[in-house]
């Protein structure tokens, strides 16, 4: 029988617990808005909270996807390693970790606000629904930046219980950006997903011409952070932490080529991750400094 600090490892890396770096730093950007842009008070708890939902959201999705994508998982040399297909953790174990999850971010909504209770549904119907679309369309890394990009306006709404256009604009960054490198993370399997009739822009565009689709994501991503930057007004800190994220994607797109996928890890993790930590930390500095 496995030790309780081996079963909690192998369900953090189930779910690449490290990976919620992506989105979480958005969401904290997102708080911070409501916080300077309102009357509203920093509260603790409710900052718990929604870094609560946040990471409950984003394992239940990862989770949901390792779990239906098992059969496939198992005949990828790339993922034959998967927890599940190599017999770490049980199907039936995973599903129910995923439905604890779901229990868990929905009832953390419900000491939220009753707007954030009454849309959580909706939230996991996007993020946990990702995972079956690339059976039916080549657009699911698009719906994987929708699922990532209810970050900042969850947050904000977390705050203010009501909608305004400037964590929309965040949001509007973070799907185009994440579904920009989810193209490049998804060239991996361009073989594998034909083999299995799964969609993905690779499949559907090839190496060459998804990796331009995947620039014009970003570019796009890029337009909303700057102006975003401009509608705000925001200060020098702001446009450090712009010129380092778009620093980072002009990187990732420097280091993969159609034909050398070596380095795709580096430009997917790595790269991403950090974008992510230093574009939030130098809003923040922006934010504090007013």
């Amino acid at each position: 029988m496995s030790s309780p600090s081996k079963t909690i490892s192998d369900y953090l890396s189930l779910v690449k617990f490290s990976h919620t770096l992506f989105a979480l730093p958005f969401a904290v950007i997102g708080y911070f808005l409501a916080i300077t842009y309102t009357d509203a008070k920093f509260d603790i708890k409710l900052f718990a909270f929604v870094i609560l939902c946040m990471v409950f959201a984003r394992t239940a999705a990862m989770a949901f996807n390792r779990y239906i994508d098992r059969k496939y998982d198992e005949q990828n040399s790339r993922t034959v390693v998967r927890e599940i297909p190599a017999g770490i953790i049980k199907p039936g174990n995973a599903l129910l970790f995923v439905i604890i999850l779901c229990l868990l971010f929905v009832a953390t909504t419900y000491f939220i606000n009753s707007l954030c209770f009454y849309l959580s549904p909706v939230a996991l119907l996007v993020v946990l629904g990702y995972s079956i679309t690339k059976r039916f369309t080549a657009l699911c890394h698009l719906i994987l930046g929708i699922g990532l990009s209810l970050a900042p306006i969850g947050a904000y709404l977390a705050v203010t219980g009501k909608f305004s256009w400037l964590p929309l604009f965040f949001s509007f960054a973070v799907l185009f950006w994440v579904s920009g490198f989810d193209i490049i993370y998804a060239l991996q399997d361009e073989e594998f997903d034909k083999s299995k009739n799964l969609k993905s822009i690779p499949v559907w565009l090839g190496k060459r011409r998804a990796l331009l689709f995947s620039d014009l994501l970003h570019i796009i991503s890029t337009s909303f952070i700057l102006y975003a930057g401009w509608y705000a007004h925001f200060n020098l800190w702001y446009w450090i932490g712009a010129t380092l994220f778009v620093s980072l994607l002009i990187y990732q797109h420097s280091i993969v080529k159609p034909t050398d996928l070596s380095k795709v890890n580096i430009a997917f993790f790595t790269t991403n991750g950090i974008a992510s930590v230093l574009f939030a930390v130098c809003v923040l500095m922006d934010l504090a400094f007013r």
